[in-house]
């Protein structure tokens, strides 16, 4: 958490530097490529099979980059490069995810941009442990990990908006394939919520 803390220090102190700029990493009007820098938190679980797990807070850093691809229409396909930190109370794994998604702009003023997005996201854990009562149990490379599959895959969903350069989102990702490995446990996704903060050049 104290990592966390220091990256949303580090981007509220370089808020000002950005206010110089005029509105938007990209204009609705015209075709363009934009890319940008995210950093915000998740608030994640394990969810299914009777699993009563409670959430986890963990961060989120990305590096994106969106491209527009309609003339007609304010319609970006929007990729990236994140590290989460995901999974459930004591149940901790570290994902690098990539995901694809589709965005429509709409003007709500001469400098804000609103963008509802959805797609799909594809994930692999780098890294993970676990705790039973504060104590490390487990990690990835140790048998007795809980046994969670490392790829997983889902569905991201949310709304995005802009205002000189600085970017806001909120939204939430569902997890749609089993990532348990254990034959007795059947049907564990992951979800989270997820807030993240950012910059578009």
């Amino acid at each position: 958490m104290k990592r966390f803390f220091v990256a949303i220090l580090t981007a509220i102190l370089t808020v000002p530097s950005f206010a110089q700029f005029s509105s938007g990493g990209f204009d609705l009007s015209k075709e363009n490529l934009y890319y940008g820098v995210r950093i915000g938190m998740t608030s994640a679980t394990l969810t299914g099979d009777d699993l009563d797990a409670d959430s986890k807070v963990g961060m989120t850093l990305a590096g994106i980059i969106g491209l527009r691809v309609s003339d007609s229409t304010p319609l970006f396909l929007e990729s990236g490069l994140y590290y989460t930190e995901r999974g459930a109370k004591n149940v901790g794994y570290n994902n690098l995810e990539i995901p694809l998604l589709i965005k429509y702009g709409f003007k709500a003023g001469d400098q804000i941009a609103v963008l509802p997005f959805i797609g799909p996201y594809f994930a692999q854990a780098i890294s993970g442990k676990t705790k039973i009562d504060g104590t490390k149990v487990g990690t990835f490379d140790e048998k007795k990990w809980m046994g969670l599959n490392r790829f997983n895959m889902g569905f991201k969903l949310g709304c995005g908006a802009e205002y000189n350069k600085l970017y806001l989102e909120l939204g939430y990702q569902f997890g749609v394939n089993n990532i348990s490995k254990a034959d007795e446990i059947d049907g564990i996704h992951s979800n989270a919520f997820f807030a993240n903060f950012g910059v578009n050049f």
